[in-house]
């Protein structure tokens, strides 16, 4: 049987990670990547031995051979870019978030069901191992009925190669490099400079961006949530650019049993973590009624000597250290996803009706910060979409937020 081909549309960063899911895949190979910087497609070709590169997204649509398309591009593109690879009979994995509001994501749905592909929203936290261990301990009821789920979240910008300020120890005039070694790996300012308009991001880089992961995990460890409230902050990062945190989500989930969460998000800039990636620590506390989980790392690991799963249960704390907990195994394990559901036709994780539930949790939150009460999900009515601005417009607009 002939492997199914694939195209990753975008080679910015995140797409380094996307290799390793084709890398002796029995079902499927990286035929191929697109990107308006030809340069970057050749350069990005040539180290990862991918066979072809194409001169346009139209001329992936038009090959005949192409299955797949893992489309890595700014949010704003999301549901044109869907749209048309359904249209073509092209099945497609869209990263995160799935797009910049429920109308789009209803667009994108529409165009996958009428063509018959797959439309898989490319989510890779809840294919963390050390999450995926969490959970079966939890479903298995090892710490009892779930009580509750705290996220603890923490950027560091210590030495970080992520940031485009470097952050010094604050001892005298000694540089950071002298008494840490650099972490993280390194970020072009040009490739995230958009994540800060959210005409075209739809949302801030944080809670919205990056929380799309959160909330997608807190569905997979507990359930949909019923209600949200939240108090989201805005800090400077450079003139006119703004990070949205520090911030604070509150949730409960559906059901009979009041069952809730919380979210907690910090910025330490002159803290230091460990990462080969993003250097921000991301930390789970999952409470039963018979005992505890913990999950110590996802993305950074700020406490290396800690098991990535602990669980205390009747006095005892139980450390799970033979489970992989490398950050890329999560996208390895999505990508293989996305490949047999195509080849035992059934539907992907997440699917698109999954992704746009997640959307909606992560709009609702960031609504319930602005408008200060809660929002309940099913009663959460759509923001439309912004006109788009450039980078000046989005600096005029941040600036006079501010005021």
């Amino acid at each position: 049987m002939n492997k199914l081909k694939f195209v990753i549309v975008g080679c910015g960063r995140i797409a380094t990670l996307h290799v390793a899911g084709y890398q002796n895949n029995p079902d499927a190979e990286l035929w191929g990547v697109c990107d308006i910087n030809q340069g970057a497609a050749k350069k990005f070709a040539r180290e990862h031995g991918v066979p072809k590169v194409y001169e346009s997204y139209d001329e992936v649509l038009a090959d005949p051979g192409v299955c797949a398309v893992e489309l890595l591009l700014p949010h704003h593109l999301h549901c044109a870019y869907t749209v048309r690879a359904c249209e073509a009979g092209k099945h497609v994995s869209v990263q995160k978030p799935m797009a910049m509001n429920l109308e789009e994501c209803d667009a994108m749905i529409q165009a996958a069901r009428e063509h018959g592909v797959k439309l898989k929203v490319f989510e890779n936290f809840i294919f963390y191992p050390p999450y995926r261990l969490a959970k079966k301990l939890l479903d298995s009821g090892e710490i009892g009925t779930p009580q509750g789920i705290r996220l603890k979240m923490n950027n560091a910008g210590l030495a970080s190669n992520n940031l485009p300020i470097d952050k010094k120890v604050r001892r005298g005039d000694v540089p950071a490099g002298e008494l840490v070694q650099k972490t993280g790996w390194e970020i072009d300012p040009k490739s995230w400079l958009w994540r800060f308009n959210e005409t075209l991001s739809g949302g801030g880089p944080t809670v919205f961006d990056d929380g799309y992961h959160k909330f997608s995990l807190i569905i997979y460890l507990l359930g949909e949530a019923e209600k949200v409230c939240a108090w989201i902050d805005r800090t400077q990062i450079l003139p006119g650019i703004y990070n949205d945190s520090p911030a604070t989500i509150m949730w409960k989930h559906k059901g009979e049993k009041p069952l809730y969460g919380v979210w907690d998000i910090m910025s330490s800039d002159e803290m230091y973590v460990r990462s080969k990636y993003y250097t921000c620590d991301e930390r789970v506390e999952l409470t039963g009624s018979r005992g505890v989980i913990w999950v110590n790392r996802c993305t950074a690991a700020m406490l290396p000597e800690e098991a990535p799963v602990v669980m205390y249960r009747d006095g005892r704390l139980t450390e799970y250290w033979d489970v992989k907990h490398d950050w890329a195994d999560s996208f390895e394990a999505s990508t293989r996803d996305f490949a047999e559901a195509i080849k035992n036709d059934r539907e992907p994780v997440l699917s698109g009706e999954a992704g746009r539930e997640v959307l909606k949790f992560a709009l609702a939150a960031v609504e319930s910060s602005e408008k200060k009460r809660e929002i309940y999900l099913d009663s959460y009515e759509d923001k439309p979409l912004q006109k788009k601005r450039g980078l000046l417009g989005s600096l005029l607009s941040n600036r006079r937020k501010t005021r």
